[in-house]
């Protein structure tokens, strides 16, 4: 085997290991707050200690974990207001995404725009979360792209994955029929070209309160000890950590 065909083999394998270890940190499978095992992990994912550190340390740059002295990577906290600053940056982020779609993409674009929204309504309410959750984020990457700006769609992605869980926990909840209504309507307004009133609708489509991600934040803790039907005294703990982060 070529030195070259051995770096693309190894460099493949490297990105796999980064979109597992990045899945689990989505899904908050590392509880918040955890020390992670390295060598536990490591045995679990069939993988040597020096790539997955590599993973390990990306994922603390982008925001997955964090580390402490002594402690080596913790887990992100669940945290409220960590959330709603995210929320806060995605609202600003989107409405500078439909403007300059609404300048750059083309009729057939917006065609295409307005089939799929008409298409993701015939998805029944009750379908997973994870289903109607990648038709939500499929929405809004279109827009992104279609703003012919590639950093536009980086940010995007990278503040779609450190909010999946949250939005995931919203789809349960029935948000959908009001999001998608809501999607039909920002179409509209861009087949008529409303330039002005186009950001502040997707702000308003995005905003949440602080009150209303911290309602969200507690049923996502119970999701996440009930799934390894943890103890009475974790969720409390749980519960507890929840109110520290209002």
């Amino acid at each position: 085997m070529t030195q070259t065909r051995l770096a693309s083999r190894t460099s493949e394998g490297q990105a796999e290991l980064y979109n597992t270890v990045k899945t689990m940190a989505v899904r908050f499978d590392f509880k918040p707050g955890e020390r992670i095992n390295e060598v536990e992990l490591a045995r679990r994912l069939n993988v040597s200690r020096t790539p997955l550190r590599e993973v390990l340390n990306q994922l603390m740059v982008e925001g997955f974990l964090t580390r402490a002295v002594n402690r080596g990577f913790i887990a992100r906290l669940l945290d409220a207001k960590q959330i709603h600053s995210l929320y806060e940056y995605r609202a600003v982020l989107e409405s500078g995404i439909v403007r300059a779609a609404c300048e750059r993409a083309s009729d057939a674009e917006l065609a295409e725009l307005r089939a799929f929204v008409e298409r993701s309504r015939d998805v029944p309410e009750d379908s997973e979360a994870t289903r109607l959750l990648e038709l939500d984020e499929a929405f809004h990457l279109m827009l992104a792209r279609y703003s012919r700006n590639q950093e536009f769609v980086r940010a995007l992605e990278s503040v779609n994955a450190r909010i999946h869980f949250v939005r995931w926990i919203d789809m349960q909840q029935g948000r959908r029929a009001h999001t998608q209504a809501e999607h039909m309507r920002i179409v509209q307004a861009l087949e008529r070209r409303d330039i002005d009133a186009l950001p502040g609708m997707m702000g308003a489509h995005i905003g949440r309160r602080l009150d209303q991600i911290t309602d969200v934040i507690r049923t996502g803790f119970s999701n996440i000890y009930m799934r390894d039907q943890a103890d009475p005294a974790q969720a409390a703990q749980a519960d507890t950590t929840t109110g520290e982060h209002r």
